[in-house]
């Protein structure tokens, strides 16, 4: 049986799942045309471009799961190669979950978020922690970004899928919605003036 970029969510307790409930039959006939990408695609790359959040996914050597929040300046998840991406890991609480569940599992998922649009991107793969390598934690930095660097995460792309969009609830980050408050200021401020001029007169 050939392997499938898919195989690695849908199980074959997964596929036995999507056959009672009746939604196999679909999932076989996208596995067999369009599938998951295996691949950073053009299009993902410019997913990630603005992308100032995600999730990270990991689980210790015994399957405990463990989903990180993950934030940083726009495109801070920058493309590698084809099939690898990575991010400077910034300090925090110093529980180092994520840290350590990768030292005994490499196996992790990436769940990106773009609530204006009403879109996810699922990235399966494996997850490297990397330490003390300086040109590779400059090439992912962000002078401008307050946060400290403590180490690059690694993430090698195994396969990767667009979610439907039902269910997203729509949020805009203070960066999308600063510029529209602006407007609105300075329209406040115009429409001040020009009553204060009709008081006058």
């Amino acid at each position: 049986m050939s392997h499938l970029p898919s195989d690695i969510a849908f199980t074959p307790a997964v596929k036995a799942i999507q056959h009672q409930k009746g939604s196999r039959k679909n999932y076989a006939r996208m596995e067999q045309t369009d599938g998951w990408q295996t691949t950073v695609t053009s299009d993902l790359t410019e997913f990630l471009a603005d992308l100032d959040m995600f999730y990270l996914g990991t689980a210790n050597a015994e399957g405990q799961p463990y989903i990180q929040y993950r934030g940083g300046p726009p495109g801070f998840l920058k493309v590698i190669d084809g099939r690898t991406l990575a991010f400077a890991d910034f300090g925090g609480n110093r529980q180092y979950i994520s840290v350590g569940n990768l030292s005994e599992n490499p196996k992790a998922i990436l769940f990106l978020m773009d609530y204006a649009n009403s879109r996810r991107v699922k990235v399966w793969g494996t997850a490297t922690v990397v330490e003390g390598d300086s040109e590779l934690l400059a090439k992912l930095s962000d002078p401008a970004y307050p946060g400290r660097v403590e180490r690059a995460i690694v993430f090698a792309v195994e396969a990767w899928d667009v979610n439907c969009p039902q269910h997203i609830h729509k949020r805009y980050s203070r960066r999308q919605v600063a510029p529209v408050m602006e407007q609105l200021r300075q329209r406040i401020s115009a429409l001040e003036a020009e009553l204060a001029d009709l008081r006058r007169t």
